[in-house]
């Protein structure tokens, strides 16, 4: 069974920053696409970002902002995000794919989901 356990929400600024990390376990769970979902209060669970061994891929409303990456050693997946807007406020769920190598905006490709940390960007 593999877990997720986000960190780096918090409260800032719009035009902040902050940075998300989700650390996996266990280490097989290392090359396993890894994505980034939020859920603002009354909306769905919508797509942010996700990476692979070789590619990333954005949503268009976070595109410039936002940075995906890895540390496969740490086993784990960061989220960067600069000029953050209060429209990013949220619920961030990191998120793993254990059945393919090709990244996914979709939610129901993912297998297995962390418990979220919150984003809150004040204007």
């Amino acid at each position: 069974q593999v877990q997720l356990v986000e960190s780096g929400g918090g409260l800032v600024q719009a035009g902040g920053s902050l940075r998300l990390s989700c650390a996996a376990s266990p280490r097989s769970s290392s090359g396993y696409v890894m994505g980034w979902f939020r859920q603002a209060p009354g909306k769905e669970r919508e797509f942010v970002a996700a990476i692979s061994w070789s590619s990333t891929v954005y949503a268009d409303s976070v595109k410039g902002r936002f940075t995906i990456s890895r540390d496969n050693a740490k086993n784990t997946v960061y989220l960067q995000m600069n000029s953050l807007k209060p429209e990013d406020t949220a619920v961030y769920y990191c998120a793993a794919d254990g059945d393919t190598l090709v990244v996914s905006k979709v939610r129901w490709a993912y297998d297995y989901w962390g418990r979220g940390t919150r984003v809150t960007v004040s204007s």
